[in-house]
């Protein structure tokens, strides 16, 4: 058999990367006062290429690049497809609601693509320093996204408080990496996965799991690492915050289960609880919260904080059952949130004119479509049966039982009744009619362009597929999940390395 070009293992970060030099550069050459809405057009055509990249991926052999440092699997290419695919639906939702006169638009689109890149490697990364490397190169395009909107002051806050915070959690995850390697003398996941267990100083294992655990539980915004979260989600322009919410948790949840479930499988006895620990501390204070916010985005915030317990409820689940569990809600959650973000942008304005519940008062008369659209995607973030919210609660929660965490899935069952109290409450919202003496002009019908129809039509499809027809999904998730374990290292062409304490 010939051996695989260690490029076809980075495909889709070649062509996204190779995308985002080609925007800055015809950003660069073009005259001031020129539209750069089409270099949005150019991104999207990347991501989708980038995707198609990705699916191709199934056709190569399993196995590692570049020295044991990047894999192709079924898992990577699962993950790899989510993220080109919520990358897709930001940049369609972003080409019709950027303002034409925004400042450094080419720079924006670039910055979504950059971010993609480190996305899809930290998926595939299974060496801990590019972990660290391609994690960098996500939040980095995020930090600076999340304060794109600098004529308002939320925007900066925004960032900053991300950066600030955020760089603190790499912090732990770096000192993670540190002790891990004094413990075993390697930084490969696999070869860490069949040092660690008989490591000398096994309480190094221990601190670099707990450290590593905190850097990437921050990026999932679970409690009680979820402080940044409702600053940042109002701060930033609701475009990016559809991506905030969406993508960069998705590859964060999937370093989560390379991590546990294939780095350190032999403290599942420790790793298990505190999940479980985790796993109600964020749904019982992310639906609290949210029960009292008045704005929408800050309400969704707390929403998401809730749904990352939700998902981590599905890692009490032993082996494969929980790893597709939590693969499958990340698809779903990803499907209904996007979408929901999607309406917020076109019912509240790019720059949040409307941001409180009671300004989306009467929106399906304002706007049939988009008052119909937001009932079915918080129909969905409850959990109704025929939504892809239903089928991932319902996966996550029977694996939380299979793994004997029957208190757990009691505890999320509670935790979604009381979700849908503040659901409802905007939902009741957009179904009653304006008070008389309201002015047609200050709440007329959002536009609906061709771009930003894709987007939520693409969002309405994936959550309508994963909750009537969820089997092509699920077994995608099902067999990433079987190829999430340390295989021998010989055959990925590693060797083993002597512990540095022997």
């Amino acid at each position: 058999m010939n051996p695989v070009p260690d490029v076809f293992r980075i495909l889709p970060e070649v062509i996204l990367t190779v995308t985002g030099v080609a925007i800055m550069l015809i950003d660069a050459s073009l005259p001031v006062g020129f539209p750069r809405r089409p270099l949005g057009w150019v991104a999207a055509i990347g991501t989708t290429l980038a995707l198609w990249a990705s699916l191709w991926q199934l056709s190569l052999p399993m196995g590692t690049g570049f020295f044991g440092t990047v894999e192709t699997s079924p898992f990577t290419v699962f993950f790899h497809v989510l993220i080109c695919g919520i990358v897709l639906v930001a940049l369609l939702l972003s080409l019709d609601t950027l303002p034409e006169d925004s400042h450094h638009q080419g720079e924006f689109y670039a910055l979504i693509v950059f971010g993609a890149v480190g996305m899809c490697l930290l998926t595939g990364a299974v060496e801990l320093l590019l972990v660290f490397i391609a994690l960098e190169i996500s939040s980095i395009s995020t930090y600076i996204l999340a304060g794109y909107r600098k004529e308002t002051g939320r925007g900066p806050e925004a960032a900053i408080k991300y950066f600030l915070l955020g760089s603190f959690a790499t912090g732990f995850l770096l000192y993670g990496i540190a002790l891990i390697f004094g413990a075993t003398g390697t930084t490969q996941i696999y070869e860490i996965a069949h040092l660690a267990p008989t490591a000398q100083n096994h309480s190094l294992v221990l601190a670099a799991l707990a450290l590593m655990l905190v850097g990437i539980l921050f990026k999932v915004s679970a409690a009680p690492f979820h402080v940044w979260t409702p600053d940042v989600y109002e701060g930033a322009s609701s475009p990016v915050v559809a991506l905030l919410s969406t993508a960069p948790k998705a590859a964060a949840f999937a370093l989560l289960l390379r991590v546990v479930y294939e780095m350190f499988p032999s403290l599942h006895n420790l790793w298990a609880p505190l999940l479980w620990v985790v796993a109600v501390l964020s749904m019982t204070v992310g639906n609290l919260a949210a029960l009292r916010q008045q704005n929408v985005k800050r309400m969704l915030a707390y929403s998401s904080i809730a749904h990352a317990g939700y998902l981590l409820a599905a890692f009490a689940g032993a082996g494969t059952t929980g790893i597709a569990a939590a693969s499958f809600y990340t698809a779903a959650y990803a499907a209904m949130n996007v979408g929901i973000f999607a309406v917020i942008t076109l019912a509240s304005g790019y720059n949040d004119e409307r941001p409180m519940i009671d300004d989306f008062r009467g929106l399906i008369y304002r706007s049939p479509l988009l008052g119909s659209l937001l009932l079915f995607f918080l129909v969905s973030l409850v959990g109704i049966p025929f939504t892809g919210g239903f089928f991932g609660k319902f996966y996550s929660f029977s694996a939380a039982v299979d793994g004997g965490a029957i208190a757990l899935a009691i505890i999320g069952l509670l935790n979604s009744g009381l979700a849908a109290a503040y659901y409802l409450r905007l939902a009741l919202a957009a179904a009653q009619r304006e008070p008389s003496g309201t002015s047609r002009q200050a709440n007329a019908a959002p536009q609906v362009g061709v771009a930003v129809g894709a987007a939520l039509l693409l969002a309405v499809a994936a959550t309508l597929v994963l909750g009537i027809v969820p089997g092509e999904v699920l077994r995608a998730a099902q067999s990433g999940a079987h190829t999430l374990q340390a295989p021998p290292l010989e055959g990925y062409g590693l060797q083993p390395v002597r512990s540095s304490q022997q």
